[in-house]
């Protein structure tokens, strides 16, 4: 219980950090890049984008605490995976320039 409290709390903060500008490295891909890949990018849309899918997360996994079943377990398993397809889709097509 109290692990999954602190991954929602480190979730929660990496989301902030990288919303206000200053998580440019968390961002998977992205801090590796070299500078010719990271102009192809407007990081605005991606951090916005990474830092939404954290923040979003972050609850649900609270939420998983209130019905610790393994129905919930799957569907926090199942939601997170399309989540995060969708960011992939969306940081390779609308945060592109």
């Amino acid at each position: 219980m109290i692990v999954l409290i602190l991954v929602a709390a480190s979730l929660l903060i990496m989301g902030i950090v990288v919303l206000i500008g200053k998580g440019d490295n968390l961002i998977a891909g992205y801090n590796t890049a070299s500078p010719e890949e990271k102009s192809q990018y407007n990081i605005k849309r991606l951090r916005g984008l990474i830092g939404g899918l954290l923040i979003l997360i972050a609850p649900m996994t609270v939420f998983m605490l209130r019905e610790e079943t393994m129905t919930a377990t799957w569907s926090f398993v199942a939601l997170t995976f399309i989540l995060s397809i969708v960011v992939v889709i969306l940081a390779n097509t609308w945060a592109k320039k």
